[in-house]
């Protein structure tokens, strides 16, 4: 089975429409693809608490066990919280803590949200997504003031946070599951993603995968 793996360019357009005709489901990652995202942001905030640069920030925090531990949640965020101030040697508050760590998360386009929650029924429409304890309350909080007190569930069929599941992409195992627990069959179910890693991640089970480069393509796509 070959799948294949697409940047967003204008020029790879109609390329990018014509794998649609093959696809019954549609997964999306969410922040970086459906939420507006800039990882580097919780960096500077953090730099800014720590007073370390934020180059050092992200080595102390990338492919810890405790931060992938958060997403799969095997920790709770008071253990996070406590992993943070170790790892920063700072006293910071839970509430500095949090307000850096959302940092990140920025705005949800609503007309992107109704354009995708308009793919049904058209498409079966999932958000697989790396996420954690905090954010998830954060991302209610953000979809809830655009929406009138709506979740992100609203909008798709079936919404996967890893902190629920107990597995985190890139891992084969939580590709799988998505498509087991759905019925799935990977030839005719598109992945979604900002990331590389991740694409390269649900590949290799045999999903059909877009690696999102941005995300205003997404209206080239669906438009």
């Amino acid at each position: 089975m070959q799948c294949y793996i697409f940047a967003f360019y204008f020029t790879k357009e109609e390329a990018l429409k014509s794998i649609l005709n093959n696809i019954s489901t549609i997964i999306f990652d969410l922040g970086g693809v459906v939420l507006n995202l800039d990882v580097q942001l919780s960096l500077n905030a953090f730099s800014e608490l720590s007073g370390i640069s934020s180059e050092e920030v992200y080595s102390k925090f990338v492919d810890e066990d405790w931060t992938q531990a958060f997403e799969k949640g095997e920790i709770d965020a008071n253990t996070f919280r406590n992993s943070v101030r170790d790892s920063l040697s700072n006293e910071l508050t839970d509430s500095q803590i949090d307000m850096a760590w959302d940092a990140m998360l920025l705005e949800l386009p609503y007309p992107r949200l109704i354009m995708l929650g308009n793919l049904r029924p058209q498409y079966q429409t999932l958000v697989l997504s790396n996420t954690n304890e905090i954010h998830v309350q954060t991302f209610d909080k953000i979809v809830g003031a655009v929406t009138g007190g709506k979740l992100i569930a609203d909008f798709f069929d079936k919404v996967y946070y890893s902190n629920e599941m107990g597995m985190r992409k890139p891992d084969a195992e939580i590709y799988s599951f998505v498509l087991e627990e759905n019925n799935l069959d990977p030839s005719t179910t598109l992945f979604i993603d900002d990331m590389e890693i991740n694409i390269t991640g649900a590949d290799s089970v045999g999903l059909q995968t877009l690696h999102l480069t941005n995300q205003e393509y997404l209206n080239k796509l669906f438009s």
